[in-house]
């Protein structure tokens, strides 16, 4: 799969910094705001861009690195449960959406259970959670390719309005995952990924690093970036990775959460470099490494709030100035509209 993300415009910047610049107000007085704002504008090439039909998905699914290793402080029975959670009503996403009037739905991506149907629950499964790393590739390439392009796919089928895709996630053992995968991508050493998950203490963190570096010993790290996902990848990742690709193909902001989300971030960067315009980190997560995978791409969130919860919450969070950006790109008066006198 090669998405083509919609071609960024750039000979549209000046237009929409000229009218930033031209609002009631100091150059660059709402500071970050400003970024994205113009970003906003770039993604849908408009100098009027819309922040007002966002949709959120929770994509979940079991590791089978927690069949085996102790790489979390929760059992995985906990995915499936907090599936039920979801659906519910009950988790913090759920809460947070309500608040900010977000769509939700869960995707199962591979959890290692039989749910019933549910209006808000999306079937995509593919398996019943990955393999075991330390052994074998977690997914193979395969199901590796199936993983993306059904990600895409949910996208896809998504209202032709949406302008703003949020993306959780759910699955005990997932930042043991998203440590072998950021490894992969960034070079950053293991030491600095890996950090307390659910809850680890000390020596957790340590068992958990040794299993991280058995299942490098086993699968390597590959130039291509299918071969690592093939390896190392769980399938929540994989269809989020997904999720972004066909965002950036529809002109679609993709509001980037937390450790997990940046691994998938990071995963669909390197199937297809086009689409990091078209991603918005919206805060720094309390998880080790993740600020260290943050300044090696080069991006400041929006927050720093010490979540480490996933499940989309900080995206969900960081929603309401997205929206303050477009409102006063569009709605603040200028000077000239206002007969406000300009700086000398």
């Amino acid at each position: 799969m090669r998405p083509t993300p919609a071609p960024i415009d750039e000979t549209l910047a000046p237009k929409l910094q000229h009218k930033i610049d031209r609002k009631t107000k100091p150059l660059g007085a709402l500071g970050r705001l400003e970024a994205v704002a113009l970003q906003l504008g770039l993604i849908q090439n408009r100098l009027d861009p819309s922040a007002h039909h966002p949709y959120a998905l929770v994509f979940a699914a079991d590791h089978g690195l927690t069949r085996a290793h102790p790489v979390s402080a929760y059992p995985r029975e906990v995915t499936w449960q907090m599936v039920l959670n979801f659906l519910a009503g009950g988790a913090a996403i759920n809460v947070f959406c309500r608040t900010f009037g977000i769509p939700l739905k869960v995707v199962d991506a591979g959890v290692d259970h039989l749910f019933t149907p549910h209006p808000d629950l999306i079937d995509a499964k593919l398996a019943f959670g990955s393999n075991d790393a330390v052994t074998a590739p977690a997914l193979g390439l395969e199901l590796a390719h199936r993983a993306v392009a059904t990600g895409a796919e949910i996208v896809n089928r998504l209202p032709d309005s949406l302008d703003v895709l949020i993306l959780g996630e759910m699955g005990i053992g997932n930042t043991a995952t998203a440590t072998l995968l950021l490894h992969c991508f960034t070079g950053l050493p293991l030491a600095t990924l890996v950090g307390r998950g659910t809850g680890l203490d000390d020596a957790g963190v340590a068992r958990k690093r040794a299993v991280l570096e058995t299942a490098l010993a086993r699968g390597g790290i590959s130039s291509d970036p299918w071969q690592i996902l093939a390896e190392y990848g769980g399938l929540e990742i994989a269809q989020m990775a997904g999720a972004m690709l066909a965002a950036s193909e529809r002109r679609v902001a993709v509001l980037v959460d937390g450790f997990i989300a940046t691994a998938a971030a990071v995963t669909a960067l390197a199937i297809t470099p086009e689409i990091r315009p078209y991603l918005i980190f919206t805060h720094c997560s309390n998880e080790q490494g993740h600020r260290a995978v943050l300044d090696h791409l080069g991006v400041s969130p929006l927050l720093d709030l010490d979540l480490r919860l996933g499940e989309g919450t900080g995206a969900a969070l960081a929603y309401p100035l997205v929206q303050a950006a477009a409102a006063f790109l569009n709605e603040m008066a200028s000077f000239e509209s206002a007969g406000v006198a300009d700086r000398a």
